[in-house]
């Protein structure tokens, strides 16, 4: 949908929610059941290979499940629950300071091994 140009100049273009977020929110409110990703991209108007890749993402979240063909959202609803309020907690923080700076934060971050790098992933 086209906006204004004197919003778009100013940066107060509303944000369309990202096609993760129309994935969970879509496959929460149809919880009773669970679709292909083809269905999904109809139903999102999205590309498939776009909701193939959010589907991804999602389940290594384990926000969603996936058997043979077919997604369905978690059914720990608790779990979409804390990711839902960490997402807008992140956003209302961004909106507060401007987000964080990644040459800052990478300046002053304390070095995090990586799952992977440590011993039990070479097991």
């Amino acid at each position: 949908m086209p906006v204004d140009i004197a919003e778009f100049e100013v940066g107060k273009v509303s944000e369309a929610p990202s096609v993760p977020e129309q994935v969970v929110t879509f496959l929460y409110t149809n919880r009773d059941q669970a679709f292909t990703r083809g269905e999904l991209a109809a139903a999102l108007d999205v590309d498939p290979n776009t909701v193939g890749t959010a589907l991804s993402r999602l389940k290594d979240r384990s926000l969603v499940r996936h058997r043979g063909t077919y997604w369905a959202i978690t059914d720990d609803y608790d779990r979409v629950a804390d990711a839902y309020d960490l997402h807008v907690t992140s956003e209302r923080l961004e909106d507060a300071d401007g987000g964080i700076d990644p040459e800052a934060w990478d300046a002053t971050a304390p070095d995090q091994p990586h799952p992977s790098d440590s011993d039990e992933a070479d097991r």
